[in-house]
């Protein structure tokens, strides 16, 4: 049964600031749940159909029926369970390899997409400019599918964090009059700067870009105006890796 105080913790989750202010977030699905379980992150209590899905305590583990879960799910289409969670603690960065940032991503898809990526391609910080979407977006959340365990994902001024940068580490950004990404000698350290969905890199943080690069066009009109940035970051990571 859900109580109506934990009805409204958990609705409340749904915006930023309460999960800020509790430092709690939601999490749904069996596989999600159980990937956020194996990661060792700090379980508040879960609502599920059936306890048998998850390996938990039944102290923080609740049983629901189908009415209750669809009244807490985020959902259309609700799954088996809902838990909620502790926000893990943040690491610094490390510039020993490759690290993304993101300018101002707005799209909750986009960023659980890229964030998938980052665990694909073992890019294991992510710096997000403060207004980027949050990370614990339940959208965000169900879009990584458990890779934002695997990922240090760290929301800043961007301007401020490139501003200090070391000048021998190279910061890329992505423009449309860039150099050709496939004609680049690509380092296997540095920086890679994805913009925001409509506007790109702000022109605050182009000044920081010490090297402009671009996924050149191939067909034959050119009139396609822009990729969606987590295709984008997908193409861009793809070929760091390549080497």
């Amino acid at each position: 049964m859900v109580s109506k105080n934990q009805k409204k913790l958990i609705n409340s989750l749904h915006q930023k600031k309460y999960r800020k202010q509790h430092g709690l977030f939601v999490a749904e699905g069996k596989k999600v749940i159980n990937e956020l379980i194996e990661a060792d992150l700090r379980l508040h209590s879960i609502f599920t159909l059936d306890a048998s899905y998850f390996e938990t305590s039944p102290d923080n583990t609740y049983i629901v029926t189908e009415t209750e879960l669809k009244s807490i799910s985020f959902l259309t289409t609700p799954q088996v369970a809902i838990a909620i969670f502790h926000i893990p603690e943040v690491n610094a960065v490390n510039y020993q390899g490759l690290v993304l940032a993101l300018d101002d991503v707005r799209d909750p898809g986009n960023l659980g997409t890229i964030i998938r990526l980052c665990d694909w391609f073992g890019i294991t910080d992510l710096v997000c400019s403060e207004q980027t979407v949050d990370c614990f977006n339940p959208k965000v959340i169900q879009a990584t599918m458990g890779s934002v365990t695997r990922v240090n994902i760290i929301y800043t001024n961007l301007q401020d964090f490139l501003s200090s940068q070391n000048k021998e580490i190279p910061v890329y950004g992505t423009f449309m009059d860039g150099d050709s990404i496939y004609q680049e000698q690509l380092p296997e350290s540095g920086i890679i700067v994805m913009g925001n969905e409509a506007n790109g890199i702000s022109p605050e943080i182009e000044e920081l870009v010490t090297k402009r690069i671009a996924i050149p066009r191939f067909g034959k009109t050119q009139k396609t105006e822009s990729l969606n940035v987590a295709t984008a970051t997908a193409i861009i990571l793809n070929e760091f890796r390549r080497g």
